[in-house]
């Protein structure tokens, strides 16, 4: 079985296609599902971001697995397949684990650096094993990819130069201002949603010292829970409240900036609510109403952006800002943190292939053994029981001896690229029961 991922990002399509093809949280696990129920697919997982669609799978053939998962992801996704085959990307084997690697790093991010890819990708994992599509190959992946993007961010500066989603898009919305900081003192804000993005901007913009916030989101408990966090990091009970998502549009009429990221379908905010809210406005606005608008597909109707006294902010304008470029440095040094991660990687997969032979072939050799034993027991008579054990221990070290020395240079080569040669050969040297080998890899097939 091999690593294959198929995918699209911000970097192979444009945002309108990005967020036609949006899924939503249920479809990924339709997704997951319909995946390992593919022929060629045994395991499955899905990295389903705001500005990237990507679907992880153990495939035991090349082409028919990059056919089946492209199907799949235009089937769910609601985009045609010959519409979607122009912006999907392949990976296969190492690039597959390069590509993840560096996305958990931050280096395929908009933003580069950005530190919020890891959670993603966690969640991801967590589906995936939730839903018991992640077997040995992928949790290895994604739990090393976790890893390696934390080793990034802990030994470089990639930190201190990238930032999360959030944190550009407010910069976006203060351009002209010291620092967001500055900008949104003071100010009063709108939440929609209180999701992983949306508890991000509300941490945020109360660290930055607005004067109200409201949060807003379909399950009020959970954006009580949110609002109540946030007044005990601050000590202020009174700045932050939760409202049921029919309070939206209220709320809206007297903020100054607004955020929006929920997993709604269609859009939540339309240009006549913006409208009407700024008609109505409790109180005139200097600066106006700024809104950033972080879903995929987008929660703000993207004809706001004409309303006379309105900045819009989107991810289709984010792809289109530069960020501040991080050091060249760190990001070399990120990519040489990948490439020695991938290569260790391969590895460890390579000589974890090796094990079930080695194994197959060591209980091969101790049933010899104990048969041999059992048969010089009827031969031996007069033999005491300190003599008697002194045989059984020289004949059981003879054989460890003598199987040490290939079984340990053949877990060495295995780690080599081509090394699951070493196992065909091993199993055909000493006529190993596939069956035996199999066992050991699965050792399920053995329970009746």
């Amino acid at each position: 079985m091999s690593l294959l991922v198929v995918g699209l990002s911000h970097r192979s399509a444009p945002v309108s296609v990005l967020e036609r093809a949006a899924l939503e949280p249920q479809a990924r696990g339709k997704l997951l599902q319909d995946a390992v129920g593919a022929e060629p697919v045994a395991e499955a997982a899905v990295l389903s971001t705001c500005n990237r669609i990507e679907l992880y799978a153990d495939v035991e053939k090349f082409h028919a697995g990059v056919a089946d998962l492209s199907t799949l992801l235009a089937q769910h996704s609601g985009v045609g397949l010959e519409e979607l085959t122009p912006y999907l990307y392949v990976h296969y084997e190492d690039r597959a684990v390069h590509h993840l690697f560096s996305v958990a790093c931050g280096l395929d991010s908009m933003v580069v650096g950005e530190g919020q890819i890891l959670g993603q990708i966690k969640d991801a994992l967590a589906l995936a094993q939730e839903l018991h599509t992640a077997g040995r190959l992928l949790n290895d992946l994604f739990q090393q990819g976790l890893r390696v993007g934390k080793r990034a961010h802990s030994e470089t500066g990639i930190d201190k130069a990238g930032q999360s989603l959030v944190t550009f898009g407010l910069e976006q919305l203060a351009a002209g201002s010291a620092s967001v900081e500055e900008w949104a003192y003071g100010k009063r804000a709108l939440v929609v949603g209180a999701g992983s993005m949306s508890s991000l901007a509300a941490a945020t913009l109360a660290r930055a010292g607005v004067a109200e916030l409201v949060i807003v989101n379909r399950t009020l408990a959970r954006a009580e829970r949110l609002s109540a966090a946030l007044a005990d990091e601050r000590g202020d009970a009174d700045f932050v409240r939760a409202l049921p998502m029919d309070g939206v549009h209220e709320a809206l009429g007297a903020a100054d900036v607004v955020v929006s990221c929920t997993g709604a379908a269609g859009v939540v905010l339309t240009t006549e609510a913006v409208q009407s809210a700024v008609g109505r406005a409790e109180r005139p606005r200097a600066a106006g109403l700024s809104v950033l608008d972080l879903a995929m597909p987008r929660d703000v109707d993207a004809g706001v952006h004409r309303i006379e006294g309105v900045r819009l902010v989107d991810i289709e304008s984010l792809a289109e800002a530069e960020a501040d470029a991080p050091m060249a440095a760190d990001v070399e040094a990120v990519r040489a943190i990948v490439a020695e991660e991938v290569a260790a990687f391969g590895a460890a997969q390579r000589a974890a292939t090796i094990t079930p032979t080695v194994v197959a072939l060591r209980t091969m050799a101790a049933d010899v053994v104990a048969a041999e034993l059992a048969r010089l027991e009827g031969r031996l008579h007069g033999m005491d029981d300190k003599l008697r054990a002194e045989v059984t221990q020289t004949v059981r070290r003879v054989v460890d001896k003598l199987l040490h020395a290939p079984t340990v240079r053949v877990k060495q080569l295995a780690g080599e690229p081509g090394g699951a040669g070493y196992a065909d050969a091993l199993r055909e040297l000493f006529d190993l029961d596939p069956q035996a080998v199999a066992a050991v890899s699965n050792p399920e097939q053995e329970r009746p």
